[in-house]
């Protein structure tokens, strides 16, 4: 990079920052310190506000730059994993959002331990959240460490250094002092420059080719190298039936897992009816389908004008296609507009890894608070504020990630990626469904489908080509791989659920009728939700 595009960058970046941090200041003043308003905003939001941040929430820096880059080396197989993230909305709008809303009050905890003996279920499912959440902090830790460094132009440990300690105190500082208000309003912002960004850089591809998609999609194959196999799936995951399971998996893992992420669930107690929840879904719906959209624009468009093996010569996994593709779209690496597009996605990549961990930490701040220090604080000592916690919370998952990310700078960002939805489509999905549809579930059950996923999950990952036995492992000295596919899903989330029915068959509990009967008319009619 040169010196004009690191000054632009650090002037976007300052700029936002300033923004996100004036925000903070400004709830942090009119703050009422009680649960409901650190957890949920004082649930004040309309629809179409909590859409733009449920955007922001889930429209992370691997969607704008890691699937466009996908597509550009591999065509219609990175073009998937598009597929795959929006359809999971599909699954979040019919089963989750609106019964969700009814049944709960701050965390996915609250929904199952509706009918249950709490502690243990609140135990597990707050532990589940936390680890779910702390993947997904070290994998968006490790990548601002990665891609911010290298589009500021340091890619020594010094600069990763510095970037991940600074997102970290940053997130720390949202939480602790703006809470959910505060979190919200960095989404929103964060989709608004996201999907402002990708809008112009989509527009600029299409005039490059004077709107004719055939003709990107056709020069994008002509300069693959793979002709029109590239058009064609297989390029990534065909081959023998290891590759084509490996993607099955894959696919279980994204559609499933967005329904059992700590982050996204807690969005929904943001507004006040189910109505509003269920409304909400489909803002984001809109949204994000709409960015998604345009990634393939970008995908394609940077294999057409940049080239693979460009894109692959500045990165091997693809994560640098789109600042590429906005270097050329601009005039080149040597021309103001080159320049000031350049920085636009390098602030845009900031701005979305700064919104994403902000929800990331709150969520799990609020599943430490509310499940497990409620549930495993000792009844004679002396109980401190549920958000004076959660503050406090906020700060220790914090140093974790921040820690964590340094450690786990140099591993495989999409490996943690992948656990995270694993684990949630696992651990959090079984027992979230069951709470919800079944009646005759019980407690033994609701702890066995957590643990019967989450265990799995994280065994089968440790067991995978991802880890070690190959070398593109993270571990590539040693080999302990047993398992084949990179991805659990296929395994783990069938488990969560045989798990969960297991538990409830052999429980000698009786279900509590009248329990059920209240979750039930509260979840699908509203009646008595907080």
């Amino acid at each position: 990079m040169t010196g004009d595009h690191q000054a632009l960058a650090l002037l976007l970046f300052s700029a936002f920052v300033a923004v996100t941090l004036g925000i903070t200041t400004w709830v942090s003043r009119h703050r009422h310190g009680s649960a409901e308003e650190f957890y949920a905003g004082g649930r004040l939001f309309s629809p179409m506000e909590n859409g733009f941040a449920i955007a922001g929430d889930y429209m992370s820096a691997a969607s704008f730059l890691g699937i466009s880059g996908l597509i550009a080396l591999y065509g219609y197989d990175g073009l998937l994993y598009s597929v795959g993230f929006l359809v999971a909305w599909l699954v979040v709008l019919f089963l989750v959002a609106e019964l969700v809303r009814n049944c709960g009050r701050f965390t996915l905890a609250d929904v199952v331990a509706a009918r249950m003996t709490e502690r243990p279920v609140r135990i597990a499912a707050g532990t589940s959240s936390v680890t779910v959440s702390v993947l997904y902090l070290v994998a968006q830790m490790v990548g601002a460490g990665s891609l911010v460094a290298l589009l500021l132009g340091g890619t020594s440990g010094a600069a990763q250094t510095w970037t991940v300690i600074g997102v970290g105190a940053l997130m720390v500082i949202y939480v602790s002092f703006g809470g959910m208000r505060a979190t919200t309003w960095i989404q929103i912002v964060k989709a608004v420059l996201l999907l402002g960004g990708t809008v112009t850089l989509t527009v600029l591809v299409l005039v490059r080719f004077h709107g004719d998609f055939d003709r990107l999609l056709l020069t994008a194959a002509e300069r693959s190298g793979h002709g029109a196999s590239f058009l064609a799936p297989g390029l990534k995951y065909g081959g023998d039936w290891t590759a084509r399971l490996d993607f099955i998996s894959l696919g279980l893992a994204l559609v499933l897992g967005t329904a059992g992420l700590p982050h996204i669930l807690s969005r929904f107690y943001t507004v006040p009816t189910a109505r509003a929840a269920r409304r909400s879904v489909v803002w984001s719906i809109g949204l994000i389908g709409g960015f998604y959209l345009m990634t393939i624009v970008l995908g394609f468009g940077a294999a057409a004008i940049v080239g693979p093996e460009a894109v692959r010569g500045s990165n091997a996994a693809g994560n640098t296609a789109v600042p590429l593709l906005a270097l050329d779209l601009g005039g080149g690496a040597d021309s103001t507009g080159g320049t000031v597009l350049f920085a636009i996605v390098a602030a845009v990549a900031f701005a979305t890894i700064l919104a994403v961990v902000a929800g990331i930490t709150l969520a799990s701040s609020a599943s430490v608070a509310h499940d497990l220090y409620a549930s495993l604080r000792r009844r004679k000592s002396k109980p401190r504020s549920e958000v004076a916690v959660a503050r406090a919370a906020a700060v220790g998952i914090g140093v974790i990630a921040i820690a964590l990310g340094l450690l786990a700078r140099d591993l495989n960002v999409a490996f943690l990626v992948g656990l995270a939805f694993a684990v949630a489509a696992s651990a959090n999905l079984p027992v979230l469904l069951y709470s919800l549809f079944w009646r005759g579930f019980t407690t033994r059950g609701a702890v066995w489908a957590v643990y019967g996923g989450l265990i799995p999950a994280v065994v089968l990952v440790l067991l995978s080509p991802v880890v070690s036995g190959s070398p593109e492992s993270l571990f590539p000295g040693v080999d302990f791989q047993y398992f084949p596919l990179q991805n659990p899903g296929l395994v783990s989330i069938p488990l969560g659920f045989v798990a969960g029915w297991f538990g409830t068959v052999t429980s000698s509990e009786l279900p509590d009728e009248a329990k059920h009967a209240e979750t039930e008319v509260r979840s699908l009619t509203g009646a008595g939700a907080v």
